[in-house]
């Protein structure tokens, strides 16, 4: 069977640049079947997902719904669920968990707040904290939206969580169908593509020691594409892995060429030249759509800046 995932991995397209774009996740427990657009077509109150995307609009606040791997019959209205809020910009990651029994408090948020990282209003309403346990791997399992997520997806949040992977949760739209399985890792907000369970292991003990594992990587949602194939490249460029570290501060240009300054904390500065082009020959973006040329961010030049360069750049 020929899947839009199966033509991707055999032209070996690119996965750097490809991640979803976020600054501020929040993430709300939903269990039961998801429609293509889960929040409202899911056992949410569908009034209220309407809401939620009006409130969460032009913020850098995007909002998806998740479930623990498994069977997903829906016994009803949950007594409490899980919620998350992660802000994954470099120098102000935090990742907070709460439970309510109200999802409609979710509305008292400040939407706005969250999406420049600000955790007060998601501590104050939800009596949210700081989240010490395990790292999150979100796995997107939504077959509504691509069957690929839900013929590979789902195996694969199962076999995370089988093997103890504490923060497994499967999550409703992470973009990319054609790269599944693909995993989104909070708090640093680095996705993933063509994951497999050993692999995203890696991943989180990559996390949990403060490293980022560039392979198979898709870029880190806090950035556009370009920034997150410019910030991936200075990566391999200068062997750097610590996470938290590398910052996009600056992107000039537009489509389809942009000229991207990365900073790291200890001061060093990076020129990346990223130019889109296009993926050919044509594959499907996702599963039952037409042969289309998917938009790649191709890296055409890494350079550090001298001193002088980096006075004017600043």
């Amino acid at each position: 069977m020929s899947t839009c995932t199966t033509a991707s991995r055999h032209l070996d397209e690119p996965l750097s640049g490809t991640a979803a774009t976020a600054r501020t996740w929040l993430l709300i427990e939903q269990a039961g079947p998801w429609g293509a657009k889960a929040l409202t077509s899911s056992h949410l109150d569908p009034t209220l997902g309407r809401a939620l995307e009006a409130a969460a609009q032009g913020t850098g606040v995007r909002i998806a719904l998740i479930r623990r791997p498994g069977r997903h019959a829906d016994c009803g209205a949950p007594t409490e669920r899980h919620v998350y809020a992660a802000h994954t910009t470099p120098g102000g990651v935090w990742l907070h968990a709460a439970m309510t029994r109200d999802p409609g408090r979710l509305l008292d948020l400040d939407f706005a707040a969250l999406g420049t990282g600000d955790p007060r209003s998601f501590d104050q309403v939800l009596q949210g904290r700081p989240h010490t346990d395990d790292p999150l791997a979100l796995v997107c399992t939504n077959g509504k939206r691509d069957r690929c997520c839900a013929l590979l997806g789902r195996p694969l949040a199962a076999e995370l969580a089988a093997s103890g992977v504490n923060g497994a949760w499967e999550v409703t739209h992470l973009g990319g169908h054609r790269f599944s399985p693909t995993v989104l890792v909070l708090p640093y907000g680095y996705a993933y593509g063509r994951a497999e369970a050993h692999a995203v292991k890696e991943i989180l003990q990559g996390v949990r020691e403060g490293r980022v594992v560039t392979e198979g990587c898709r870029g880190n949602s806090a950035w556009e594409r370009p920034g997150q194939a410019a910030e991936l490249a200075v990566r391999t460029a200068s062997g750097e892995h610590a996470a938290d570290v590398l910052t996009v501060i600056r992107t000039d240009g537009a489509a389809p060429r942009w000229a991207v300054t990365v900073a790291h904390a200890d001061g060093r500065l990076w020129r990346v030249v990223v130019a889109q082009g296009a993926s050919l020959p044509p594959r499907p973006e996702s599963c039952g759509s037409a042969l289309g040329s998917p938009a790649r961010m191709d890296v055409v030049a890494v350079r550090q800046l001298e001193e002088t360069a980096v006075a004017v750049a600043c």
